[in-house]
């Protein structure tokens, strides 16, 4: 606390308006640290405005983001699940054709068989018959023989 010096009809006014002078300039100093610090504080809150909306669009993004690959994440699956249907499809096709073919080459095989079976058929009967018409033919000729001429 300041003290002063007591003059004529109170104190002395000269040490009271430096007093008052200095506390004056104080106050200013005070004002202008305080404006100078508001003025910090709304650039700061701008800039905390600006992050928090940036903060805002990056979750917004992450958020697209996260569901695009669940999207992703969801087709892969779904197409791996429809390839290995279209494989097992594809593998049963496959299957149901080489049985059919198997089946098929059965078929003429056996038609094959029977065809040879019955062409040794045949040729059996063809050289019995041929034998039987040279020993006919044979014994004619032996009956020529027989008769004189």
């Amino acid at each position: 606390m300041e003290k002063f010096n007591r003059a004529l009809r109170g104190y002395d006014p000269d040490e009271v308006n430096q007093f008052l002078d200095k506390i004056i300039s104080q106050v200013e100093d005070m004002v202008n640290e305080n404006n100078k610090c508001l003025e910090k504080l709304e650039l700061l809150e701008e800039e905390n405005k600006t992050l928090k909306e940036k903060l805002d669009h990056f979750e917004n993004i992450e958020g697209t983001l996260n569901r695009a690959i669940m999207m992703a994440q969801k087709t892969t699956d779904q197409m791996k699940i429809n390839a290995h249907k279209e494989a097992d499809m594809v593998l049963e096709e496959a299957k149901k054709n080489a049985n059919r073919i198997v089946n098929e080459a059965l078929i003429r095989a056996e038609k094959t068989e029977n065809e040879a079976n019955n062409l040794t058929k045949n040729i059996y009967v063809f050289k019995r018959r041929l034998k039987n018409i040279i020993e006919a033919q044979l014994e004619m000729v032996s009956d020529i023989d027989k008769i004189e001429l």
